[in-house]
């Protein structure tokens, strides 16, 4: 396809040539289809000939054109099955009602979605208010961070995570000493519907000296008298403590 700047003036023409419509794309793929009698070719290279013509031509995919093909094939013809302009989503919540959320957000701080939603709905209940009552977690969230409501309160803070000052989440590194020990805690499993014991090993991480204990149970209450026991049972200090991310050992009684 070439541009002949003396006959295309205007960006417009421009533009018609290199991206026409879908009617008139849909229309110069019957045209080409029919002159070549496409559905007569043998050949792949002259199929992938005329593929590749179409796909340069209308500006269409490859899978957009391989879609045409067969869609002209089985029924001897194309149309756009579109009627007019794509119709939006009808709208649930006005931009009055988006205000409004800002407006119960600037007076109560921004609590959370939870507290804001229960604020809502006491407004239907004691007042009769029903424009935002029935709101879902999410989409109260979506209204938060839409324009109108970004403009009267700005940007929020997604919720930041609450730090346990406890330990580090790294390996250990014991440079070839003794005293990194690595816990860790296995079900024995059931018996009966019974519930069986937890075994819990400790092991060095260069000796590989090891102990076990047993609990009833995975807890601090259980948990802290046979840690107490298996780090006593290593014949040299303790430097470094290291489990997995499980509440039992990453609390306060453990540490």
């Amino acid at each position: 396809m070439q541009l002949d700047l003396a006959t295309h003036r205007t960006l417009a023409e421009v533009r018609q040539v290199l991206a026409p419509s879908r009617t008139e794309a849909y229309a110069h793929v019957g045209r080409t289809l029919r002159r070549f009698s496409y559905w007569k070719l043998r050949k792949r290279l002259e199929r992938g000939l005329l593929r590749t013509y179409l796909q340069r031509k209308t500006g269409l995919s490859r899978a957009q054109v391989a879609r045409l093909i067969a869609a002209y094939i089985e029924k001897g013809g194309l149309a756009d099955g579109r009627q007019g302009a794509a119709r939006p989503f009808p709208r649930r919540y006005t931009r009055d009602d988006i205000l409004l959320l800002a407006e119960t957000d600037a007076l109560h701080g921004t609590l959370s979605g939870p507290a804001t939603m229960a604020l809502l709905r006491r407004a239907f209940e004691v007042f009769g208010d029903v424009r935002l009552a029935g709101i879902s977690h999410g989409h109260l969230y979506n209204l938060r961070h839409s324009r109108a409501c970004v403009r009267v309160l700005g940007n929020l803070d997604g919720t930041r995570p609450a730090t346990v000052p406890i330990g580090e989440r790294r390996k250990p590194r014991p440079e070839g000493r003794p005293g990194w020990v690595r816990v860790d805690s296995v079900q024995q499993g059931d018996l009966d519907k019974v519930k069986g014991v937890y075994h819990v090993n400790a092991v060095d991480e260069v000796t590989q000296y090891q102990f076990t204990g047993c609990v009833e149970r995975i807890s601090e209450r259980y948990l802290v008298p046979v840690l107490e026991r298996l780090l006593a049972s290593f014949p040299f200090a303790v430097h470094g403590f290291h489990s997995d991310n499980g509440s039992e050992y990453i609390n306060y009684q453990v540490a």
